[in-house]
């Protein structure tokens, strides 16, 4: 984020990209940055799998809901489909398959 103008401070200075001229690389001379803030948290303060459960099954849930019809109805058209054609696939090499289509082998 880049600092307002007010709190960039003064000088004549030319401002680089970021608003805040430093100076060359390695220096450490140059205007003084101002307003920007960080903040901080102690490891042992955190709790980095506070809710994770209770998140993941209702995310998730979430996620396939919006999902499942994009995703479903070409599945179920796809294994219909495979179904029909492997069971075509066993009745043409079969006897009866055989017997039926002879003739329009040649």
């Amino acid at each position: 984020m880049r600092p307002s103008q007010a709190l960039q401070g003064g000088g004549d200075v030319p401002l680089g990209k970021y608003g805040q001229y430093i100076g060359p690389w390695g220096a450490t001379g140059g205007q003084k940055q101002r307003g920007i803030i960080t903040y901080g948290l102690s490891p042992n303060r955190q709790n980095p799998f506070a809710g994770a459960t209770h998140d993941a099954i209702f995310n998730t849930f979430r996620r396939f809901r919006s999902q499942v019809l994009y995703i479903a109805p070409p599945l179920i058209a796809g294994y219909f489909i495979m179904d029909w054609a492997i069971e075509r696939n066993h009745y043409l090499n079969s006897k009866a398959g055989r017997a039926e289509f002879a003739d329009e082998e040649e």
